[in-house]
């Protein structure tokens, strides 16, 4: 879901304030970033951030409910397909690949909240009504005979989504579509060892 985009101070709008927090969370940590910290790192007065939020903790919770909101979209878009679950599996984790790359910085942001505050806390319990979904999807492939039969669907969709998001580590966007790539990479790696073989 797209942040609210209206104007605040010249050149100011949420989105360039939350883009902007964003950065200095994944920087500084959320504990480490103060208002002033914001202020600074944007350029503009504390007021000003206040026109657009509340507090800090409201542009945190919009920030990874942005990453959140696009992952259960996919589970939405997924649970429409006409077509076996081993098929929806390796379709979200291939668009759960291009959604990390095309918000890495909010993913990123998500994947690192540890629960010390409210919002952290909602994002970490629909962080597990996600994996629990992912579960239960692994769960239908087995069932279907897709999967191998000794698969515990739980460990399975945490090692899938482990790899998946260890990309915010390590992947710098370069333009093209290399992004296209690495999500084939990843579906390759993860399910031609959970395939079962015919």
């Amino acid at each position: 879901m797209q942040a609210d985009t209206r104007r605040g101070r010249p050149g100011h709008d949420l989105e360039s304030v939350l883009r902007g927090a964003v950065k200095a969370f994944n920087e500084r940590g959320y504990d480490g970033t103060s208002m002033e910290d914001l202020s600074r790192a944007l350029g503009i007065t504390k007021s000003a951030i206040y026109h657009h939020v509340a507090s800090k903790e409201e542009l945190l919770r919009l920030a990874v409910n942005r990453a959140l909101d696009g992952l259960f979209a996919l589970l939405d878009e997924i649970s429409v397909m006409d077509a076996r679950a081993m098929t929806r599996l390796e379709e979200l984790a291939r668009r759960s690949v291009l959604l990390l790359v095309a918000e890495l910085p909010f993913v990123t942001l998500l994947l690192r909240v540890r629960g010390n505050t409210k919002a952290e806390r909602a994002a970490l319990a629909r962080r597990r009504e996600f994996d629990a979904a992912v579960a239960s999807l692994v769960a239908q492939a087995r069932d279907e005979g897709d999967l191998r039969p000794d698969v515990d669907p739980a460990l399975v969709a945490r090692l899938l989504y482990g790899m998946i998001n260890s990309v915010t580590e390590w992947y710098r966007p370069r333009g093209g579509g290399r992004s296209a790539e690495l999500a084939e990479i990843i579906v390759s790696v993860a399910f031609d060892g959970l395939r079962l073989k015919p």
